[in-house]
């Protein structure tokens, strides 16, 4: 029952109430009254004619009497009714007031207009149609949202909701009152997202709740929001996929890569000329682009290829933008006649091909500008408009501080290149001992302290260096540079190779040292403890030393110290070609790898030696191998055999492989198989590869005499000397032969020790050597008028092309070359003549 028709039944009640309070007590009274009224009909228009049928009462004397017994009989029955009036009026408000607050929750009138005021606000200010639909189907409220979605009349409400005029689908699915949601139905040119949702509050009567949303606008504004999240999308790529390596081209080719085709249909990128050189482009210079990279379009159909050089036509769209730093956006290509005056032709292509629109943007970091890059549409995309400018702005952006950090790198990976490659030898000294080849290549990653050499030595021989400083750039190629020069000038000693290496390793203790103190640190060198056990002595995957203990950081023994330290390996081997002996020593280097003529590989035991600069800790061994004519010996650098994918042992048996596949091989083709099998794409290591075929010197060619301590056997050892120059055809310099022999012979028995020999090597030059058991050396020396003695070795060493000293465990040995053409060294400021004549001129004794 509703709170209205409780009021109307409580009224009804109280209405009923008061008409009984006043019926007539009797039914005498009734017929009185009804009597009266009759006659009161007829009075005035006939006689009275009524005839009583009872005897008449005497009712004028009783009528006072009943009169007031009656109103006292009914007094009570009034104040009783009234009672029970205003009970019932009480417990029917009580009753009204009880519904009501039920009804309500509480809330009081006031409250509650509030909150319809603002619940009616809410229902038409949201941006969502709001329909509320009765059990019988007819539609109860409509907010103004709704109104507009389904363009209803202005008297909907109340109507059945079949008779809106609705779509069909749309009107059975309101009126089946069924549950829905994001059901997406036509309305008109709209599709709108119905939600449905059946209602029965407090048991009222059951109905729908509709709710409408415009899904044609949510996808506009979806599409915007999509567009926007797919440019960060694309920028956080570009971050990503953009400057991955330090190489100014590859650098160009991502970020086409990135661009098409997400925000282009065709991406082209140019640098100016000096950025591939690693240089800064100066306001002012040159124009010259060279186009690097050409993306969504083959590269035959642009009208620039990779590679060539662009100068762009002043007026341009590319040409503004290089001069005003701002990216210029050519919204339909057919119109531009500023585009087209740069290449007509070309340009009449690029239309025919279906490209339409042109964003040009200067690749610009740090206020320079470094090139283009040009983003172009097909008529099949949209066209680019005002707002893809900032977009592209932004992308090159990111790409212009990749390209200028590969154009820094380049800068210095091409000084540092050039530096190193003219600190490695340009070319090899000719010498007939070994035929060599080589290689060296730098790694991506920047230039290291890789270095070869072949040197040629006194009596034929050849020493051959493969050497590597630990890290990568300027400071590991100037490294390099002053221990290649240091083996230069301690093999101009020739010293053996234990003895060099010794030297080598002090100057790196010095080099170390220096730059500590200049640092202000402390030397950093510390004490050592011995080497590893097995191995080659090679350094790791890290580039440690296998003596070094576990848990060293970064690969470095702890006691070598975090500063100061230079990290030098080298290998120093010489060659007889007289005996096929090879002497060599190593220090922390990777020992070599020896082809036999055969064609067998072996990698020979060499003993283990710490790196240099350890200062003399452990002491370096010599190694000596007899390798027969036409042996190769292999000499490399750590970064051909091992890498971060490839562990020393896996790169050692690869190399074995790709020795042991040629034995014909020459020493180039050797140096290409072994490239060709074991480089990486990207090496992150120098690799330095020396290959030598050894070759022995004839027997015919190699005298040898034993010489007493008597100096009359000086005459007849020189004649047996002048007798085989005399059959190897070189009498021209008998001579010159005969007065250094005399010389060295002398100076041999006078003042050295047995055993004295004599050997003479016919090679490219004439090779006199004298030995001795002593290892006093002679030096030269300017002799007075007075001296009786000092000028034997002048003499020898103004007849002589070269000539030096050596020392061997068993003593020295003197040498001396000589030209086979006979011809004498230019006169210096004192001649020959000058010093036979102050010979004449010392008076006899």
């Amino acid at each position: 029952m509703s709170v209205r028709q409780l009021a109307r039944a409580v009224l009804l009640g109280v209405v009923a109430l008061l008409a009984l309070a006043f019926q007539a007590p009797d039914a005498s009274a009734r017929e009185d009254r009804r009597l009266a009224a009759v006659g009161a009909q007829t009075s005035g228009r006939t006689a009275d004619t009524a005839v009583h049928t009872h005897p008449p009462q005497p009712r004028e004397a009783a009528a006072p009497e009943r009169t007031d017994a009656q109103g006292e009989d009914q007094f009570p029955v009034l104040l009783g009714s009234a009672a029970g009036v205003l009970l019932l009026l009480a417990a029917g408000a009580a009753l009204v007031g009880w519904r009501l607050r039920r009804e309500t929750g509480g809330v009081r009138p006031a409250e509650m207009r509030r909150r319809y005021d603002h619940h009616d606000a809410v229902l038409h200010a949201v941006r969502e149609g709001v329909l509320i639909i009765g059990s019988d189907g007819r539609l109860l409220l409509a907010n103004d949202e709704a109104r507009r979605l389904l363009e209803l009349p202005a008297d909907a409400e109340r109507r059945p909701v079949a008779d809106l005029g609705l779509e069909p689908q749309l009107s059975a699915l309101l009126a089946s009152g069924r549950a829905a949601t994001d059901e997406v139905l036509l309305a008109g040119d709209r599709l709108l997202a119905v939600n449905v949702r059946p209602t029965a509050p407090r048991g009222r009567p059951a109905g729908t709740v509709v709710t409408l949303r415009d899904t044609s606008e949510l996808g506009v504004l979806a599409g915007r929001a999509g567009v926007a999240q797919e440019r960060l999308k694309l920028i956080y790529d570009a971050g990503l996929r953009i400057g991955t390596t330090l190489d100014v081209g590859r650098t160009a080719e991502e970020l086409a890569g990135v661009a098409v085709p997400r925000f282009a249909d065709v991406v082209t990128v140019e640098l100016l000329e000096p950025v591939l050189r690693g240089d800064e482009p100066t306001a002012g210079a040159s124009a010259e682009l060279q186009r690097m990279a050409v993306k969504g379009v083959a590269e035959e159909s642009a009208i620039y290829r990779v590679g060539e050089v662009i100068r762009y036509v002043p007026g341009t769209p590319m040409a503004t933008g290089l001069a005003s730093g701002r990216p210029v956006l050519v919204g339909d290509l057919r119109t531009s006649d500023a585009w087209r005056q740069q290449d007509p032709d070309g340009t009449q292509r690029v239309l025919d091909s279906g490209i339409r629109s042109l964003i040009t943007a200067p690749l610009q970091a740090r206020g320079v500008v470094l090139g283009l890059a040009n983003f172009w549409r097909s008529g099949a995309s949209d066209a680019f408009e005002e707002e893809d400018l900032a977009f592209a702005e932004e992308l090159t952006a990111r790409a212009a501080v990749a390209v200028d950090n590969a154009r820094r790198y380049t800068r210095e990976h091409t000084t540092a290149v050039t530096l190193q490659r003219s600190l490695l030898p340009q070319t090899l000294p000719e010498q007939p001992a070994l035929a060599v080849a080589h290689r060296y290549l730098p790694a991506h990653a920047g230039v290291g302290g890789d270095w070869f050499d072949v040197i040629p030595l006194p009596g034929a021989r050849v020493a051959l260096v493969v050497g590597d400083v630990v890290g990568h750039g300027l400071h590991a190629a100037a490294t390099m540079g002053r221990l290649r020069t240091a083996v230069h000038n301690f093999s101009a000693l020739d010293l053996p190779p234990d003895e060099l290496l010794n030297h080598l390793d002090e100057l790196v203790t010095h080099i170390d040292t220096d730059e500590a103190r200049a640092a202000g640190l402390g030397t950093g060198t510390g004490t050592g403890t011995g080497p590893g056990t097995g191995g080659n002595g090679v350094l790791d995957g890290a580039g440690t030393w296998p003596g070094g203990r576990e848990g060293d950081p970064d690969g470095v023994p702890a006691h070598l110290g975090r500063t100061g330290i230079t990290g030098a390996t080298c290998l120093y081997a010489i060659y007889d070609p007289v005996t096929g002996r090879v002497t060599l020593a190593t220090a922390g280097h990777p020992g070599p790898a020896v082809i036999r003529p055969a064609g067998t590989v072996s990698f020979p035991e060499v003993p283990v030696s710490p790196p240099l600069g350890l200062g003399g800790s452990v002491p370096v061994e010599t190694t000596e191998l007899t390798l027969s004519e036409g042996s190769r010996l292999v000499l490399y650098t750590d970064g051909l055999v091992e890498n971060r994918d490839r562990d020393i042992a896996t790169g050692l048996e690869l190399l074995r492989t790709a020795l042991a596949a040629g034995a014909e091989r020459t020493p180039e083709e050797t140096c290409t198989a072994v490239l060709d099998a074991m480089l990486p794409a990207h090496p992150s290591d120098d690799i330095a590869l020396l290959v030598a075929r050894t070759q022995l010197l004839d027997p015919t060619r190699v005298a040898e005499w034993e010489v007493p301590s008597d100096p009359a056997a000086v005459a007849p050892v020189r004649a047996a000397c002048l007798r085989m120059l005399e059959s190897w055809g070189l009498a021209s310099i008998d001579f010159t032969t005969e007065l250094i022999l005399s010389e060295l012979l002398t100076n041999a028995i006078r003042y050295g020790a047995q055993p004295i020999r004599v050997r003479l090597l016919y090679d490219r030059a004439l090779i006199c050597e004298v030995s001795d058991g002593t290892s006093a050396s002679p030096h030269l020396r300017r002799a007075a008028a007075t001296d009786e003695g000092g000028r034997g070795l002048f003499l020898v060493a103004q007849f002589a092309q070269r000539w030096g000293t050596r020392y061997t465990p068993g003593g020295k040995v003197i040498w001396t070359e000589q030209s086979l053409d006979g011809d004498r060294p230019e006169p210096g400021p004192d001649s020959t003549d000058d010093v036979l004549d102050q010979w004449d001129d010392v008076p006899a004794l």
